[in-house]
């Protein structure tokens, strides 16, 4: 595995300013900044990095796992590390949504790991939010893909709910019509869209997942509706699905990797295999068979500099979504799972 991470100061101190003059701030991201930490904590990014070396290389899924935490996160409520709060006999938190069920234990571990280590040095300093942010941001390029300044100053939300992620963030059965509107609801574009979902180049999901695309397919045949295999899927990738999926009924741990070339490495491979019916996901493949989001899976496919470039942009933007910044608005939690002031109902 290849960990670029030497090159962290060098590329902050080239890209930081005009990447950062580009975003449009609101009144909240006003008040953040690059080096928000510079006088409080000024090893926090270094102390993140260090933790998270480790962590990878010990367990190479933590890149997808954190990377996967830090949207949904994001995309419930804006970017309060609200995920990270465990239920509790008196208040259950986001953990409890369905659809967070399948969040890795150890995304969860690598976060509070480097919190931990952040709070011997600079007690009650960093927030979880920033913490996960910058987490995400690392592990994106420590696995190969781009680095992009982040605005610090984040946060840590003061509820976490358990029925908004299954409300707010997109299943692996939506159609492209349904993706586009709730990305668009949250104010992001069809190009935006496709970029944040080659997130996928990393990491896995499990067999239930897309298990009707394998198994329970439904066509027409002669008038009654039969089962099938997804005609977009690969035929021999739909076999060895088949084959690897066949006990996921009983062991719902079964998984396969998204991109099933490169798995461990963040580059344009996952747009390539779109081209080749090799998607995972019924939303995977589903960008390609689109007229809105095809050209940019095209485009992507043939250039992972411009993927790199716009995926950048676009998690830049989600970094920034629903952001709290303000004493009233959230607090610097001292552990990552729990509230300041104890559970919350």
């Amino acid at each position: 595995m290849k960990l670029n991470m030497d090159t962290h100061l060098v590329v902050h101190a080239l890209l930081a300013t005009a990447a950062v003059a580009a975003l449009r701030l609101e009144p909240a991201e006003a008040r953040m900044s690059t080096d928000y930490y510079s006088k409080t904590c000024p090893r926090a990014e270094r102390i993140i990095a260090d933790v998270l070396v480790q962590k990878q290389i010990s367990n190479p899924t933590t890149a997808a796992g954190v990377l996967r935490l830090f949207f949904h996160d994001c995309f419930v409520g804006g970017c309060d590390a609200s995920v990270l709060v465990a239920s509790t006999a008196a208040a259950r938190s986001e953990r409890d949504a369905d659809v967070n069920q399948s969040l890795p234990g150890d995304a969860f571990e690598a976060v509070a790991r480097a919190k931990a280590a952040l709070e011997l040095e600079c007690p009650g300093v960093v927030s979880c939010a920033d913490l996960l942010a910058v987490a995400a941001r690392d592990l994106v390029t420590m696995t190969g893909g781009p680095f992009y300044p982040l605005r610090l100053g984040r946060k840590d939300g003061l509820s976490s709910s358990p029925a908004a992620p299954d409300a707010e963030i997109p299943h692996s059965n939506l159609t492209v019509s349904r993706l586009v509107a709730v990305f668009a609801a949250k104010g992001f574009t069809v190009q935006e869209l496709v970029a944040l979902s080659g997130a996928h180049t990393l990491g896995f999901s499990h067999c239930k997942e897309f298990a009707t695309r394998i198994y329970n397919y439904r066509r027409r045949k002669g008038g009654a509706a039969v089962p099938h295999v997804d005609p977009t899927m690969n035929p021999a990738l739909a076999k060895r699905l088949q084959d690897a999926c066949r006990d996921y009924r009983r062991d719902p741990t079964i998984a396969a990797f998204n991109d099933v070339m490169t798995p461990g490495k963040f580059d344009n491979m996952y747009f390539v295999n779109l081209r080749r019916g090799l998607g995972l996901l019924g939303t995977d493949q589903e960008l390609w068979g689109d007229a809105r989001t095809r050209p940019h899976v095209e485009r992507y496919a043939a250039n992972e500099t411009a993927f790199f470039a716009d995926f950048a942009r676009a998690i830049q933007k989600l970094s920034h979504y629903g952001v709290k910044t303000g004493g009233k608005n959230g607090e610097v939690r001292r552990r990552c799972d729990a509230y300041n002031g104890g559970p919350r109902g």
